[in-house]
């Protein structure tokens, strides 16, 4: 427990420090200050500063992920239904992440480009075995058919993430649900899915 405490003083020590200052400006000594720690202490849980970010986003977006990877292995729920609670994971995690943007934790446009770049990769790593195994089982069920289950999740978490972040490209709503229109059309002919299974998209 005592290990535990001295992990998230690290992390909100780096939150608090960048209210005020970039992420480059901030040494490994500052964090071990704000933190109350010796600065040894953050290299017996941390290898750089850099990991320290890493796992700082890693926090903000567990609860949002940690939901719905728990509800997705409920394999009495339909693959379709399972997708959606997924989805629904995308959406809530980038409402924290469009929330963080316009708050002064990220002043700086290189530190928000960073953040960006490592909320990405989180949220697609974290999801991408979760969304796989859902249409495994739907493949299983003879409800969808691809050529590599991996390949298209990742394809889909992709697509997701750049367009409801609406950071790397912003859009409109209306071309937005264009994107999700068509994305919804090219996974049913693609994959056989039924048409109209995946209309909760558009509902995100």
């Amino acid at each position: 427990m005592a290990n535990l405490t001295k992990y998230d003083k690290i992390l909100d020590a780096l939150q608090t420090l960048l209210e005020n200052k970039d992420m480059k400006t901030i040494s490994v000594s500052e964090i071990a200050q704000e933190a109350g720690i010796g600065k040894g202490s953050i290299y017996y849980y941390f290898p750089s500063k850099e990991a320290i970010w890493e796992a700082l986003v890693a926090r903000n977006y567990e609860k949002p992920l940690e939901t719905a990877k728990n509800l997705a292995k409920q394999t009495d729920i339909s693959p379709f239904t399972r997708m959606a609670m997924i989805f629904q994971a995308c959406r809530s995690s980038s409402s924290v992440f469009l929330k963080q943007r316009q708050s002064a934790m990220y002043n700086s446009a290189q530190d928000q480009a960073f953040l960006h770049q490592k909320y990405i990769s989180h949220l697609i790593s974290e999801l991408k075995p979760e969304v796989t195994a859902i249409i495994e089982q739907a493949m299983q069920e003879g409800s969808t058919h691809c050529l590599s289950p991996s390949a298209l999740a990742e394809i889909v978490l992709i697509v997701l993430t750049v367009k409801l972040d609406n950071t790397l490209v912003p859009s409109s709503e209306d071309e937005i649900e264009k994107t999700i229109q068509e994305l919804i059309h090219l996974l049913e002919k693609g994959s056989g899915t039924p048409e109209g299974a995946l209309n909760y998209l558009t509902v995100l």
